[in-house]
């Protein structure tokens, strides 16, 4: 079992900086992908970024250039640092953990930006 703790999100103005964290616990390959997936109100969950053991990234093109996605294997965390936030990034933003068997993800943190 795996578990997938987000914290970090919160309300700034447009134009300003938050950053993400996840943190794994369990039962957790040494081979995975860990990506941040977000949710707006009325939309589907879609992809903002992802990263693998070896450190390789994929970005959504919406928030190429201005999010970064960073990983501390030893410590089992994924970081999101969101730079130049607009109000279309308002969402909720949940970590998921990719590795062999089931998918995990974590509960959700929102972020909201106001214009």
């Amino acid at each position: 079992q795996v578990q997938l703790v987000e914290s970090g999100g919160g309300l700034v103005q447009d134009g300003g900086s938050l950053r993400l964290s996840c943190a794994a616990s369990g039962r957790i390959s040494s081979t995975n992908v860990m990506g941040w997936y977000r949710q707006a109100p009325g939309k589907q969950r879609e992809l903002v970024a992802t990263i693998t053991t070896d450190g390789s990234t994929n970005y959504a093109d919406s928030v190429k250039g201005r999010f970064t996605i960073s990983r501390v294997n030893a410590q089992n965390t994924m970081y999101l640092q969101m730079d130049s936030l607009k109000s279309e990034d308002t969402a909720v933003y949940y970590c998921r953990l990719q590795q062999p068997g089931p998918d995990y993800w974590g509960q959700g943190t929102q972020v909201t930006v106001s214009s």
